[in-house]
C-alpha cells in the first residue's frame, strides 16, 4: 500500500469557513467561491472553478499559488470528492483576442457557474471587480483565494485543470516549455516566441510587442 505524502510549508495558514458558514446559517444554504487561472497567461484559455462546499467542511484548504503541484492536484480530488458541486468554465486563446479580456473574464465566470448546475444562493467572486454584477446574489472579495475556503477551492480545481491541459499541449509545441511555463511569459517562452513565432494557442493580442 503507497503512502501519500502532501507537503505544507510549517509557515502556511489555511484560509477560513467563517465567512460561507456564516452566510448559510443566515439563508444562504448554497455559496459557491469562483476564482480563475491564466489571466495574465501569453498562451492558453482562460480557466474559472466555481465549488459550492458542505456545511462545517473539514478539509484543510490554501491559496493555490502557495501550494506545489503535488499538493494542488491531491486537494484537488479532495475537493471534487467533498464538494456539494462544482463547475469549470473555458474561454479559449481565439475568444480572448476576438473580444478583449474583459470579455472574457465575465464570459469564464458565467460559464462556470453555469457548469455547476445548483440554485446557489450566494457567490463570492475572487477581486475587487465585480464582474457578475448582474447577479444580485454575487460579493467580491480581494484575496478571497486566501480567506475564504470555498474561493481557495475554487482556484485549487481552476489551476489544476489549466496546468494539466498546458502539460498536454507541451507534446505537440515542445519548443515552447509549456510543461513548465503553463503559457505564462517567462524568459524562455519570450524567446521561443521570438525564434519560433506564435501558435494556434497563443493570445496574438498579447504577443504583439514580443514577435
Amino acid at each position: 500500500m503507497s503512502i501519500v505524502v502532501i507537503w505544507y510549508n510549517t509557515y502556511m495558514k489555511s484560509v477560513s469557513y467563517t465567512v460561507e458558514n456564516t452566510l448559510k446559517d443566515s439563508g444562504s444554504l448554497l455559496v459557491a467561491g469562483i476564482d480563475e487561472v491564466g489571466r495574465g497567461s501569453l498562451a492558453g484559455p482562460l480557466v474559472a472553478a466555481a465549488v459550492a462546499l458542505p456545511y462545517n467542511c473539514s478539509l484543510e484548504l490554501f491559496d493555490s499559488k502557495v501550494l506545489n503541484a503535488k499538493t494542488r492536484t491531491t486537494l484537488s480530488e479532495e475537493i471534487k470528492t467533498m464538494a456539494i458541486g462544482f463547475g469549470l468554465g473555458w474561454v479559449t486563446n481565439v475568444e480572448i483576442d476576438e473580444n478583449g479580456l474583459a470579455w472574457a473574464l465575465q464570459e469564464v465566470y458565467i460559464r462556470a457557474l453555469l457548469d455547476i448546475n445548483l440554485e446557489i444562493s450566494k457567490i463570492i467572486l475572487d477581486g475587487n471587480v465585480n464582474y457578475l454584477r448582474e447577479y444580485e446574489l454575487c460579493e467580491t472579495c480581494i484575496k478571497g483565494d486566501s480567506k475564504i475556503a470555498c474561493v481557495s477551492a475554487a482556484s485549487i480545481i481552476a489551476k489544476v485543470a489549466r496546468d494539466n491541459y498546458m502539460y498536454s499541449q507541451s507534446v505537440d509545441y515542445p519548443e515552447y516549455g509549456y510543461e513548465t511555463n503553463v503559457g505564462y511569459g517567462t524568459i524562455s517562452h519570450r524567446k521561443a516566441i521570438c525564434k519560433y513565432g506564435v501558435t494556434d494557442l497563443h493570445r496574438t493580442s498579447f504577443c504583439r510587442s514580443i514577435v
